[in-house]
């Protein structure tokens, strides 16, 4: 099987073509990872720290570069593959800082001397799993906590982003991590299940059906595992909002990078008599919206996947308030769209398309509001526009989302704060932060009690 990667703002470029190694070459690889895992934690925290920091400089000593890389291979906005890059970096450092971090807590025991001890320590290998739309950061806050507290790491990205993944593990190994430590296979369905079969701890962010099969596999061996799969996610804005800042903050979290991340906004609900106003000026902000910060979606499958979404919508009575077409150009694109009177079951209502698509939604009140939100079997991110504080709370409360962001795109990550989302959103542990540090480390109880004699 070859591995392709295309160029979706042009297509007739070929980024990358690579032969898929196969399960036995991801066994194999697993097998050199567990070698070195043990010499990678009894390096110390020093060595593993200074290891990381040198990837972070690495990162940002190659920063044109990589952000060249990540416009041609995933068609992102050059803002955001700049803003990408140095989020990469940014997220290296902050794990090299992880090694020196407590790795558990001393306590007293029940009865007479001694000690009572809790220690984390690593599983041994990682397998991570990545998606195409964030190619080096997402490999890079799975990764790097991993490594910092002492696990190897097998790393399989999506076909769509073997170009990245790749330069990103060569100036991992330039930098001096030793060999076995981090590596990138490129590879399909095949290679996954096999990293899922033979890896001691499992990451895994993608589609829902194929996250769902990731969960059961690691499951079932007793492995470790998170998984981060589909958001269908809301947006609230309330009467006392500031509308033109909501429509701003909404047409960047619908249209930016073609709607192309799982926190993006899918579902806008205007709150009473904010309905009206901010149906005027979410049209004219979309409008705005151009391709250096929309771009094109992924594939051409994507794209019809879409536009056949809007024509099905359209054809059950629903109105397109703005775009819904493909301008007549070279790559992969699709003009951002708004559509208003999609009836509840659609499937637009009900999946996450993945592009710079939303519904807009009337609700009564606040209460009707976060009913239609919570509507949905995945949530990871919610944001809520309103001037009042209080308002603000009682929504945060009882929304069913991960993440909940007030008068804020939704958007947006914080790398150093978990991050995950609710229902169907997420399995497992979350990431980041420190929460990483803890899914990638398994916590012994040790007692330590006295020898006795004179």
């Amino acid at each position: 099987m070859t591995i392709t990667s295309l160029n979706p703002a042009d297509p007739a470029d070929l980024v990358l073509a690579v032969e898929a190694p196969g399960a036995q070459a991801v066994r194999a690889a697993v097998g050199r990872a567990r070698t070195a895992q043990a010499g990678w934690h009894a390096a110390g925290a020093a060595a593993r720290s200074a290891a990381l920091t040198r990837i972070a400089e690495a990162v940002e000593a190659h920063a044109d570069e990589l952000t060249a890389l990540i416009v041609r291979e995933v068609g992102k906005p050059l803002a955001e593959a700049r803003g990408e890059v140095a989020r990469t970096a940014a997220i290296w450092r902050y794990y090299a800082q992880a090694p020196f971090e407590p790795s558990g807590a001393v306590h007293e025991p029940a009865a007479g001397p001694g000690l009572l001890l809790t220690r984390r320590r690593p599983y041994g290998v990682a397998g991570l799993i990545t998606p195409w739309n964030f190619p080096l950061a997402i490999p890079t806050w799975k990764a790097a906590p991993g490594l910092a507290v002492g696990n190897t790491a097998v790393l399989k990205p999506a076909p769509e982003a073997t170009a990245c993944a790749l330069r990103l593990a060569e100036l991992a190994a330039a930098a001096g991590l030793p060999e076995g430590v981090l590596t990138v296979l490129p590879g399909g369905a095949e290679e996954g299940e096999a990293l899922v079969d033979a890896a001691d701890v499992v990451s895994f962010t993608g589609s829902t059906g194929v996250g769902r099969a990731v969960v059961h596999a690691a499951t079932g061996r007793g492995v470790p595992v998170q998984a981060e799969l589909g958001g269908l996610n809301a947006a609230l804005v309330l009467p006392d909002a500031d509308i033109e800042q909501a429509a701003a903050h909404l047409a960047a979290a619908i249209a930016g990078y073609a709607g192309q991340k799982c926190t993006a906004t899918s579902r806008v609900i205007a709150v009473g008599e904010a309905y009206e106003p901010l149906r005027a000026a979410l049209v004219k902000a979309l409008g705005l919206v151009d391709d250096t910060a929309c771009g094109p979606v992924i594939s051409a499958a994507a794209r019809d996947r879409l536009t056949g979404a809007v024509a099905s919508a359209r054809a059950e009575g629903a109105t397109v308030l703005t775009g819904g077409a493909v301008p007549e150009r070279a790559g992969w694109y699709v003009e951002p769209t708004l559509l208003a009177d999609v009836p509840a079951e659609h499937p637009l209502r009900r999946e996450e398309f993945f592009g710079p698509i939303a519904v807009l939604l009337p609700a009564a009140d606040l209460d009707e509001a976060i009913v239609l939100a919570n509507d949905t079997p995945h949530s990871l991110a919610t944001s809520v526009h309103s001037r009042s504080l209080d308002t603000a709370l009682a929504a945060a409360d009882r929304l069913d989302a991960g993440m909940i962001r007030v008068n804020a795109p939704s958007s947006g990550v914080d790398f150093h704060l978990p991050f995950g989302g609710a229902k169907g959103a997420s399995h497992g542990d979350r990431e980041q932060g420190r929460a990483a540090l803890d899914f990638y480390t398994a916590s012994r109880t040790v007692t330590l009690l006295p020898a006795g004699g004179a």
